[in-house]
């Protein structure tokens, strides 16, 4: 494993640490509880290399563990807090007021992809708020 991929650095630990609510300890035992640093490096490593959370390395505890918690997280919005956190961090470091933010695509033909053009399913309620405007 690529050491850049296995830690969370310690200043970017010390800004979101206070936002990663607290593993409750196991009242009947069983296995000891994933520290939330480990687990937070296990979820980035996943996010950077693209591998399933089972094929994570065992550096992170088990990947059913991470997956866990990253559902919980994302559930509890632990990364849109975070998110904000480091939006004003950057700001407050490079003066960069993001108010607004673009994503970027690649399309591909698909090698075996059909002739059909049927119509696409709606992913989105109608009158969802768009994007662009």
């Amino acid at each position: 494993m690529e050491a850049k991929f296995a830690d969370v650095p310690d200043a970017l630990w010390r800004l979101i640490e206070p936002l990663i609510p607290p593993e409750r300890a196991k009242p009947r035992g069983g296995r000891p509880v994933v520290p939330s640093w480990v687990v937070m490096a296990g979820i980035l490593y996943r996010l950077k290399t693209g591998c399933q959370w089972k094929a994570l390395p065992n550096d992170f505890g088990s990947g059913s563990t991470c997956h866990l918690r990253f559902q919980k997280w994302v559930e509890l919005g632990v990364f849109a807090a975070i998110h904000r956190e480091l939006v004003g961090y950057y700001h407050g470091r490079r003066g960069a007021a993001l108010k607004w933010s673009s994503l970027d695509s690649a399309s591909v033909k698909a090698p075996k992809g059909g002739t059909s053009q049927g119509q696409t399913r709606r992913t989105a309620r109608k009158g969802a708020s768009n994007g662009t405007s």
